[in-house]
């Protein structure tokens, strides 16, 4: 049985005819990408520049830090871990964070650098900024949040992954 409803909400992609709004809706993660994107290289760089942090302890340490949080955190064993190796655990979340960020900003593996930026945004959250009273002033449960949009729609404009899926198009319609 034909109903007279039309399903193919989107047909007006096919045929490149859109209006402002479907142009906003494409758009709309674009200044979170940017945001996020430009914040985790920046956290990354200040990090890997700031002398005093890369050190197992003293004031403003990596170090001096984990010690501070261990007893407050959710998961004290995950700080246990990190406290074995400070530097080299201080290291990896510079690295970690400006591979994210660089990831999501040009949109190269977004959806995995956003993925990382959840998962370092989660393991801070459960660690540093577990004892922030009331839990909204903690702002790693925010960037966790605002990295789970990016999780599940990707990069779909102004990216390296919208480039290669356009030009993997483009070659499959060629040899049709």
């Amino acid at each position: 049985m034909t109903h007279g409803m039309r399903t193919d909400t989107h047909d007006q992609y096919l045929d490149e005819r859109r209006d402002w709004r479907d142009t906003a809706t494409r758009y709309a993660l674009l200044p979170l990408r940017i945001f996020l994107g430009v914040t985790f290289i920046y956290a990354g760089i200040d990090k890997l520049t700031d002398s005093a942090f890369m050190k197992a302890s003293g004031s403003g340490s990596i170090g001096d830090m984990m010690h501070a949080v261990r007893d407050s955190s959710a998961i004290p064993a995950l700080v246990d871990l990190a406290l074995k190796s400070p530097v080299g655990f201080g290291y990896a979340i510079a690295l970690g964070e400006l591979a994210v960020g660089i990831g999501t900003l040009i949109g190269l593996f977004a959806r995995l650098a956003a993925l990382g930026g959840a998962f370092i945004s989660l393991s801070l959250w459960l660690t540093v900024s577990w004892a922030a009273t009331p839990y909204y002033y903690g702002n790693d449960l925010a960037y966790l949040m605002a990295w789970l949009p990016l999780v599940l729609a990707g990069a779909s404009v102004l990216s390296v992954d919208a480039a290669l899926r356009a030009r993997r198009r483009q070659r499959a319609g060629t040899y049709r």
